[in-house]
């Protein structure tokens, strides 16, 4: 698996997790670790239950919750391959804006073999900010255009922001309702279902219909298997997406990558300060990603 795209600061990078993948299949062969987070034993009964009309709303409950911190893990599968992308950080949910931590499998994206990559992140309505890719000097950052993204930027970058993976939420259909659990010590309730991408976007704000657009095309078909995890409120304290995209244009689908995507929520209310690079610490030149 040997892909090389030019691109230059503002357009399209390959996404970290096929970067992440291509290292893994090209230095090892095998598969990789690492856990996505998942829900405790189901407990006593409690409150009730926000109802599944609660789920397509949970991007609106997220911005009258103001902040939270986020935890994110971006696991592909590839034949017997696997590799997990981790994050880390805090997000602005009424402003759409956060910072994330994203740690790579070892060896990945220019990395030692051995080493693991940090790449730092900032996700702001519209634009996506990474530091710490490889070819980019290390004061620098490449601003990506999310809305011009094939993909949204649901994975492109490593990880699926809260606020994009609630905004998938508002074209959420044939919603069960799949039992009660605990997340962080808090009750929560679980729905499952699928999320159709364009209904999604055609129920999103300007900016967000944008990008969610974009995505329409970038998978293997637009329905999205989705679990919702709501707390008492109605805040979303844990989504996984499950999405799935061609290796080439040309393959048969069953070469298509799985990509499970969860994203979880915690520590509401906590305090968020982002500082958005200047025009100068933004990268301009051309590099290369393998």
């Amino acid at each position: 698996m040997a892909v090389r795209r030019q691109y230059r600061g503002g357009t399209v990078p390959l996404p970290l997790v096929a970067v992440a993948l291509a290292t893994v299949l090209l230095s090892t062969g095998c598969s990789g670790d690492g856990a996505v987070a998942t829900a405790g034993p189901p407990t006593a009964a409690g409150p009730s239950r926000p109802g599944r009309a609660a789920v397509r709303a949970a991007v609106d409950e997220l911005a009258r919750a103001g902040t939270a911190r986020v935890r994110t893990a971006m696991e592909m599968v590839s034949g017997h391959t696997r590799v997990t992308i981790e994050g880390r950080g805090a997000f602005d949910l009424a402003r759409r804006t956060g910072q994330l931590r994203v740690t790579l499998p070892p060896g990945a994206d220019g990395a030692p073999p051995g080493e693991r990559r940090l790449v730092r992140e900032l996700v702001t309505p519209g634009a996506l900010y990474m530091r710490n890719r490889a070819g980019v000097p290390g004061d620098k950052w490449v601003r990506v255009d999310t809305t011009s993204l094939p993909d949204g930027n649901l994975v492109t970058g490593g990880a699926t922001d809260p606020v994009t993976a609630a905004q998938l939420l508002r074209g959420a259909h044939r919603m069960a309702y799949a039992g009660a659990t605990e997340l962080d010590g808090v009750r929560v309730w679980r729905y499952s279902g699928v999320v159709d991408i364009e209904r999604a976007a055609a129920g999103a704000p300007p900016l967000a219909r944008r990008q969610l657009k974009a995505a329409e095309k970038g998978f293997s078909g637009h329905m999205v298997p989705f679990d919702a995890y709501l707390d008492e409120q109605g805040r979303l304290r844990m989504v996984q997406h499950r999405f799935t995209f061609a290796a080439d244009p040309d393959s048969p689908p069953d070469a298509d990558y799985a990509v499970s995507s969860t994203t979880r929520l915690h520590a509401f209310g906590t305090r968020v300060r982002i500082a958005m690079p200047e025009t100068g610490d933004i990268w301009t030149g051309r590099i290369a990603a393998p």
